[in-house]
């Protein structure tokens, strides 16, 4: 039986390697924004300072919890954060507008005071409240998730919530070993470094929220 060769159009392939490249670059967007506001580095201090008396084995256990929950939360809000805003009567460019608030919010604080500590009412419960809930996962998370579906879709969320809190669980893991390696000031500035960050995407929120909503109301009222 003779052998035959088939050609593959050049132009399926040339179209399937943009999209593989536009997919990569969606994703590394959406995680570079999402670790920025998550910024595991800068709540290095933090960290230590709520289980700096604690055993090793306790700080594992307090760790693994604070990534879990962090993860459920996120992705939570990944498959279920439209239905929210829809219950509410809410737009995507409302919330954006309002996530980027809060995030200048944050951003301000942790520039002013190089945190965002919170009192710790109950040591049993630190995993959860407050390293998961509100130091990993706050609004700016939430609102940073729920953006990233709406704009790259759900798997790109998806992906970007697991690269991000793998990534957090291996800093959270080796935390002690950074923390002696940065050293408290270097903590502090990469801190104030990423409330820079922060505060930039932050306005980059609000501005995309009110141009969109400006947009759509223009177009509503041309057909009226």
């Amino acid at each position: 039986m003779p052998l035959r060769f088939y050609r593959i159009p050049t132009k399926l392939v040339v179209d399937s390697g943009e999209c593989t490249l536009d997919f990569m670059s969606e994703l590394a967007k959406a995680a570079i924004a999402l670790f920025i506001i998550v910024d595991p580095v800068g709540n290095i201090p933090i960290f230590v300072g709520l289980t700096g008396n604690m055993e090793d084995g306790a700080k594992k256990k307090i760790y693994n919890i604070a990534t879990l929950v962090s993860f459920v939360l996120l992705l939570v809000f990944a498959f279920t954060g439209q239905e929210i805003l829809n219950i509410f009567g809410l737009s995507i460019f409302s919330f954006e507008i309002a996530g980027g608030i809060l995030l200048l919010i944050i951003a301000i604080r942790i520039l002013l005071s190089g945190s965002m500590h919170e009192d710790v009412e109950s040591p049993e419960s630190i995993g959860a409240v407050p390293i998961a809930i509100p130091l990993l996962v706050g609004p700016g998370a939430i609102t940073t998730t729920m953006f990233s579906l709406q704009t790259y879709g759900i798997v790109t969320a998806i992906l970007a919530v697991v690269i991000v809190l793998s990534i957090t669980w291996v800093i959270l893991r080796y935390i002690n070993g950074i923390y002696r390696f940065l050293g408290k000031t270097g903590s502090l500035v990469i801190a104030r470094v990423m409330a820079l960050l922060i505060a930039a995407i932050a306005i980059q929120y609000i501005l995309s929220g009110i141009t969109h909503f400006v947009a759509i109301t223009h177009l509503v009222f041309s057909f009226i």
